[in-house]
């Protein structure tokens, strides 16, 4: 158990490079909590990360501020903190990186990882027009991108990777719904199904396990699921139903590493491959699904994409990069990436210490 000294939570948001449109919204602007946990002489760092605006989720950053600083005023034992999935990985994850530090390992080395680099892939979201999203595609894939993950919605799906396919070949494509279909859409997925994509992630929203198996007995792409897995229970019933072949595993959604781990594990053992989402995060929670899709069952590339490809600044010193297609991960004990505090005081909204 580690012993608490102080918890600093300072709430920032960084303007993106563009504004990110999926399915459910648009942001133009990044909000965070970093969560800094000193024990020691070590300091650990999460990242509470829900997009603004219920963008995926329920919750939002105003609302993990107040569930963080409510239960560190309340709770003498902070591992008990009874918050929200995105709150609570903002503290969990930074323990972690106090005992990966303790440990003298990488946290990509401490949380079990086989692999020293992991590959990377592109997410476009939407655009007005088919010729702008392929425009956006092909400036960012001269990075080196593993893969692209094109996001959909109804009357801007078929058409759209149709002309994809035209323009980038055999490139491996996937498309992302974010939940914005129902089962009457079937007849989409069966003719998207003609262009040997990678997978369909979260085409309906996420209760629907059900609908998500008859759409997987209907098409012969595997069926991603994202925005249902939101817990180890919720991944084990689908599993059970057929809803998935392949899992989108995100540490802010399920609470932490810990879970993002053992959600690793229960697909392992059931021969499903699964991969690293990001919400996305800053820096400190990309470095940390980084670290997570160095583990043996990622088997696509992970969504954390370089620093400069979001936002036009990061809290994170190096920025995170990519290379030829691939994160090289850090040798340094913890982390590995540095948290800039000038950059944390710039981007500040507000900030409060806990003893």
């Amino acid at each position: 158990m580690i012993p608490i000294d102080r918890v600093v939570l300072t709430h920032v948001r960084v303007p993106l490079v563009e504004p990110f449109r999926i399915s459910s919204g648009e942001v133009a602007e990044k909000d965070a909590i970093v969560v800094a946990v000193r024990s020691e002489g070590y300091t650990g760092y999460g990242e509470s990360s829900p997009m603004a605006g219920s963008f995926y989720s329920a919750d939002t950053p105003e609302r993990c501020w107040e569930e963080l600083c409510a239960a560190l005023e309340r709770h003498r034992d902070l591992r008990e903190l009874r918050v929200g999935n995105f709150s609570r990985a903002g503290f969990e994850t930074a323990l972690a990186d106090i005992e990966a530090q303790k440990a003298g390992q990488p946290l990509w080395k401490f949380l079990g990882g086989v692999r020293g680099a992991v590959e990377s892939g592109l997410a476009v979201g939407l655009y007005d027009t088919i010729p702008q999203t392929l425009r956006a595609a092909e400036r960012y894939l001269a990075a080196g991108y593993k893969r692209v993950k094109f996001k959909i919605q109804p009357g801007r799906d078929v058409g759209l990777i149709r002309e994809a396919r035209k323009a980038f070949g055999d490139l491996p494509m996937f498309v992302d719904a974010n939940g914005a279909y129902t089962l009457k859409d079937l007849s989409v997925f069966r003719r998207l199904d003609e262009f040997g994509l990678m997978m369909f992630e979260q085409p309906f929203a996420g209760p629907r396990l059900e609908d998500h198996a008859e759409l997987q007995a209907a098409v012969a792409t595997p069926v991603c699921l994202d925005e249902s897995l939101e817990s180890v229970e919720l991944l084990e019933r689908a599993i059970s139903l057929g809803s998935l072949r392949i899992a989108n595993i995100k540490i802010q959604r399920v609470g932490g590493l810990d879970n993002a781990k053992r959600m690793h594990d229960i697909c392992e053992r059931h021969g499903i491959p699964c991969w690293m989402g990001t919400m996305p995060e800053l820096g400190i929670g990309g470095a940390q699904a980084a670290a997570m899709a160095a583990l043996p069952n990622c088997r696509f590339p992970t969504d954390v994409e370089a620093s400069e490809r979001w936002f036009r600044d990061d809290i994170v010193t190096p920025p995170i990069e990519v290379s030829g297609g691939l994160i090289e991960l850090p040798g340094a004990p913890g982390l590995g990436w540095r948290v800039d505090e000038r950059k944390l005081e710039k981007y500040r909204i507000v900030r409060r210490e806990f003893a």
